[in-house]
């Protein structure tokens, strides 16, 4: 996929794949924060278990509550 020229990118938070506004072939808002992704496919695994892919991993060291 061609990204143009100072376009920022987006990494699908399912498949990784970078893309952009004109190469995102599907958007999704969860949270008030727009996800971006490549195929409608992996626009449907994330809206299916959104937690599963935004989970933000706890720091070493750190214990949880």
């Amino acid at each position: 996929m061609n990204q143009q020229r100072n376009e920022p990118s987006f990494k699908d938070p399912v498949c990784g794949m970078e893309v952009s506004f004109t190469t995102a072939i599907e958007e999704f808002v969860y949270q008030g924060k727009p996800y971006y992704f490549c195929s409608g496919a992996c626009r449907e695994a994330f809206e299916a278990e959104p937690e599963m892919y935004t989970r933000h991993h706890r720091q070493h060291g750190m214990k949880p509550r």
